[in-house]
């Protein structure tokens, strides 16, 4: 890849993960726009046939790693699957890309355009041959069926997509955020409120997520409450950590 598709994949946000040999080409994504009303297909280029841009919502998105380009993997960069078969080799497959577009730059972290962009990821989750969706500032890959439902909850009015849009890194004795630093510039760690993790821990930090993308940033030692879970404490560090236990 060179030029425009090049530059476009260094900005992706999420990758969609294919069977061997199934990813989409320009015509399927244009197809599927057509059939979809929901996007346009407004660019594609001879010389850079894997590249396209697309609008949606008043806004333009770039989509790379199109056949009949040679095919890109995603390799080790999701560390966190959900919804997947153990046995699935995540090296095997074929990503294509989505990235804001360059007039979005600075704005590609902010919840509208967010929206938006997984809006789109769910209409493309829908494609046939695909297997995984990975939102890559959390390295979450999930089966596109759940994506797909956790995403339209969300867009309805429901509860943030906590584990595919961000995840929950355990220990025995924590759970570490990751990927709600490119939401609100801070992750968190929630320590066991008995010395081990419970359900409950779980629960907790799932509504923390919430809490936390709804609210921003931590400025200060402060306690809140979370829906169904009870007070919470947050204490944020200089290093951008926020240190969470159950009150």
């Amino acid at each position: 890849m060179v030029g425009i598709a090049s530059t476009a994949q260094s900005r992706s946000v999420a990758a969609l993960l294919f069977d061997s040999g199934k990813r989409p080409d320009a015509e399927a994504l244009a197809a599927l726009a057509a059939r979809s009303g929901a996007f346009t297909v407004t660019h594609r280029s001879e010389a850079e046939p894997g590249w396209l841009e697309l609008l949606r919502g008043g806004l333009t998105f770039d989509v790379t790693g199109l056949a009949p380009e040679t095919a890109l993997r995603l390799g080790p960069a999701a560390a966190h699957p959900v919804g997947l078969p153990r046995s699935l080799d995540l090296t095997t497959l074929e990503a294509i890309y989505l990235a804001p577009g360059p007039h979005l730059a600075g704005a590609e972290h902010l919840l509208p355009v967010i929206r938006v962009a997984v809006a789109q990821i769910a209409d493309m989750a829908q494609m046939p041959g695909i297997v995984g969706v990975s939102w890559l500032p959390a390295r979450t890959v999930v089966s596109p069926g759940w994506f797909v439902q956790a995403i339209s909850a969300w867009l309805d009015g429901g509860p943030f997509p906590a584990l595919a849009l961000a995840a929950l890194a355990r220990t025995s004795s924590k759970m570490t955020s990751e990927g709600l630093a490119f939401l609100i510039g801070q992750e968190f760690t929630l320590y066991a409120s008995d010395g081990m993790l419970q359900e409950r821990d779980a629960r907790v930090a799932v509504r923390l997520v919430d809490w936390l993308v709804a609210h921003g940033k931590v400025e200060g030692p402060r306690e809140v409450v979370l829906s169904g879970v009870g007070p919470v404490w947050l204490e944020p560090d200089r290093e951008g950590l926020v240190h969470a236990r159950c009150v």
